[in-house]
C-alpha cells in the first residue's frame, strides 16, 4: 500500500495542470497497451510454436519493422492533412483487424505477408498520438506529458508481458484475439471521448495560418536529421528486446513464460521509476540526459552475453537498459516535440517515428543473423558497441552549439519556410 501512495502522489504530481483531453488520450494508451501480446511475443510464437529457424524470424520481425517504416511517413503526412483522430481511429481499426487475421495465418508466406500489415496498420498511429500530445499540452509541460504517456504504455507492457507469458501456455491464438480486442476498445475511446486537435480544425485550440511545411522540408533540416540517424542507430539496439532476446532465451532452454516475467520487469520498473526520475530530470543539461541514456541501453544489453541460462543476469541486465531508456525516450520526444511547427507535427514526428520503424525492420534481421552465425557474444557486444557509438554522437551533436529548436522557432515567428513539396 505505500508503494502505490506513493505512485498515487507522483502520478498527481506530474498531471497535475494537463488538460482532460490529454487524460482521455492516455486512457486509451493504456487500454491498447494492457492487451499488446503481438509484437512482444510474436519471435517466440514463430520459435517455439511454430519451430522456425532464427533467419526466419527475423526475416518476419523485418518485414513488420518495413510495414512500420512505410507507414511512418504516410501516417505523419495523413496526421497533418487529414487529421489527427481519422489517421489514429483508421490506425487502430486495421491493427485489429489484421492482428487477429496474424493469428490464423498458416505457412511462412502467409505469415509473412500478413506481419507486414501489422506493422503497417500498429505504427500508422504513432505520430498522430505524438501530434496530438503536442497540440493539446503547452511546451513547458510537454517532457512530464510524453514521460506520463510512457508510463502508460509500460503499465500496459508490463501487465500483458507477465500475463501474456502465463497465457501462452494454453496456446498463442488467445493472445492474438485478445490483442485484436483491446485494439478495437482503444479506438472505442478515442472516438466517443477524444476530438480532433489539428490547428485550423474547429475543435483545435491552437490558431491556424502558420506557414505549412512539406515532408521535404524535415528531410532537410540537418540538426533534426542527425537526432534522428542517432536514434535509428540507438533503436537497433532497442529493439533486440523483443526480437533476439526471446530467441536467445530459448536457445539457452528457457521458457516463455520466463521471457515474460524477465521482460515485464521492463514494464514494472518504468511503472515504478519513471515519474520520479523525470522529476529528477528536471532542469538538467539535455545533451548530458541523452548520453547517460545510451550508455546505460547500450552495456545493459551488453551484459546479456554473460546471462548464459542464468534468469537473474537477464534480469539484471533488463534493468539497466530499462534506466537508459527511462532518460532517453521523454528526453527525444520533446525535443521532437520543440522542433516541430504546429503545421507540421504529423511529418515531423513521422520522420521519427521512421527511424523506429527502420529499426524494427533492420534489427531483428540483423540480430537474427548475428545470433545464428556469429552468436550471442557477438550480438550482444554489437549492442554494447552501438550504445558507446550513440553517446558519442550526442556529445558532437551537443558541441555544436545551438538546439534543433532555432528552425521551429522561425518558421512559428513567420519567417520563409523552405518550399513546400507535394507531400
Amino acid at each position: 500500500m505505500p508503494l502505490i501512495a506513493r505512485l498515487v502522489t507522483e502520478a498527481r504530481r506530474a498531471g497535475g495542470g494537463l488538460p482532460r483531453r490529454f487524460w482521455w488520450l492516455w486512457t486509451s494508451t493504456l487500454v491498447n497497451r494492457l492487451g499488446g501480446f503481438v509484437v512482444t511475443f510474436l519471435s517466440m510464437y514463430l520459435t517455439a510454436e511454430r519451430h522456425y529457424p532464427p533467419a526466419y524470424v527475423g526475416l518476419v520481425g523485418g518485414l513488420f519493422g518495413l510495414g512500420s517504416a512505410v507507414s511512418s511517413l504516410g501516417a505523419g503526412v495523413l496526421t497533418d492533412r487529414l487529421g489527427r483522430r481519422p489517421t489514429l481511429l483508421a490506425a487502430q481499426l486495421g491493427t485489429a483487424l489484421s492482428t487477429a487475421v496474424l493469428g490464423f495465418a498458416d505457412g511462412p508466406v502467409a505469415i509473412a505477408a500478413v506481419a507486414f500489415l501489422v506493422g503497417l496498420t500498429n505504427n500508422a498511429s504513432r505520430p498522430a498520438v505524438s501530434a496530438m500530445i503536442a497540440d493539446l499540452v503547452p511546451p513547458a509541460d510537454r517532457v512530464r506529458a510524453y514521460a506520463l504517456n510512457y508510463w502508460a504504455i509500460n503499465i500496459g507492457f508490463g501487465v500483458s508481458a507477465a500475463v501474456a507469458g502465463l497465457l501462452s501456455a494454453h496456446g498463442y491464438l488467445t493472445l492474438f484475439l485478445l490483442d485484436a480486442l483491446t485494439t478495437l476498445l482503444c479506438a472505442v475511446v478515442v472516438f466517443v471521448k477524444v476530438p480532433e486537435t489539428r490547428p485550423g480544425s474547429k475543435a483545435a485550440d491552437a490558431p491556424a495560418g502558420q506557414p505549412r511545411v512539406g515532408l521535404g522540408t524535415v528531410f532537410r533540416d540537418g540538426p533534426f536529421m542527425a537526432v534522428v540517424g542517432v536514434n535509428l542507430l540507438l533503436a537497433l539496439v532497442v529493439l533486440q528486446g523483443s526480437s533476439t532476446l526471446p530467441v536467445d532465451m530459448a536457445r539457452h532452454g528457457l521458457s516463455p513464460s520466463v521471457f515474460g516475467l524477465v521482460i515485464s520487469l521492463n514494464g514494472v520498473l518504468i511503472v515504478l521509476l519513471q515519474l520520479p526520475l523525470t522529476r529528477l530530470m528536471e532542469g538538467r543539461d539535455r545533451t548530458a540526459l541523452l548520453v547517460a541514456g545510451a550508455l546505460l541501453t547500450g552495456w545493459g544489453f551488453g551484459l546479456t552475453a554473460l546471462a548464459g541460462s542464468s534468469v537473474a543476469l537477464y534480469a539484471l541486465a533488463v534493468a539497466v537498459w530499462t534506466i537508459g531508456e527511462i532518460v532517453n525516450s521523454p528526453t527525444m520526444m520533446a525535443l521532437v516535440a520543440e522542433h516541430s511547427p504546429a503545421s507540421a507535427r504529423g511529418r515531423y514526428q513521422g520522420v521519427y517515428s521512421l527511424s523506429w520503424s527502420l529499426a524494427g525492420f533492420l534489427a531483428p534481421v540483423l540480430g537474427g543473423l548475428l545470433l545464428q552465425y556469429a552468436g550471442s557474444w557477438a550480438l550482444w557486444g554489437g549492442c554494447a558497441g552501438a550504445g558507446t557509438l550513440a553517446a558519442v554522437a550526442f556529445l558532437r551533436i551537443g558541441r555544436r552549439g545551438p538546439t534543433p529548436t532555432e528552425p521551429t522557432e522561425r518558421v512559428a515567428a513567420g519567417a520563409p519556410a523552405p518550399a513546400e513539396v507535394s507531400a
